[in-house]
C-alpha cells in the first residue's frame, strides 16, 4: 500500500506547474510584433512607423506577383535570418528569437529539406497569406 501511494504521489507531483508553459506564437502573431509596424498589417509597406524612415519599407504582399507567380520563400527566409548580406545595415529588427528553439525539416522551393527554425517557417507561411492575387 504505501508503495502504491508513493507510486500517486510521483505521478500527481509530475502533473504540478513547476513555471509557465512555454509560449506558443504563430506566424501572424510574429508578424505583428516584428513586421507590422512597418511592413503594415497587410504587408503593403505602410505600417504605422514606415513614414519615419529615410527607405520606405518592402511592400510584402507582392513578393510572389514579383517573382512570376512563385512566393520566394528561400529568400525571404535568409533576408529574415540576416544572410542576405546587410545583417546589421538596415533597420529591420533583430529576429534572434525566432531563430531559437525547435526546427523542423522544410523544403523552401529548392527541393532540400533543411532543418530551419519552426517560427521562421511560420512566419514564411504567413508571409504567402498577405500576397495579393
Amino acid at each position: 500500500m504505501r508503495n502504491l501511494l508513493l507510486g500517486a504521489a510521483l505521478v500527481l507531483s509530475a502533473c504540478v506547474e513547476t513555471g509557465k508553459p512555454p509560449e506558443k506564437t504563430t506566424g501572424a502573431q510574429d508578424y505583428n510584433d516584428y513586421c507590422a509596424a512597418c511592413h503594415g498589417p497587410t504587408g503593403k509597406g505602410d505600417g504605422e512607423t514606415a513614414a519615419g524612415l529615410g527607405k520606405k519599407p518592402a511592400n510584402l504582399s507582392t513578393l510572389a506577383a514579383r517573382n512570376k507567380g512563385a512566393f520566394p520563400t528561400t529568400r525571404v527566409m535568409a533576408q529574415i535570418w540576416g544572410y542576405a548580406g546587410k545583417k546589421g545595415q538596415g533597420v529591420m529588427p533583430d529576429f534572434a528569437p525566432l531563430l531559437q528553439g525547435d526546427t523542423v525539416p522544410y523544403d523552401g522551393g529548392d527541393g532540400i529539406a533543411t532543418p530551419t527554425p519552426i517560427r521562421l517557417v511560420e512566419l514564411a507561411e504567413y508571409l504567402k497569406t498577405l500576397q495579393v492575387k
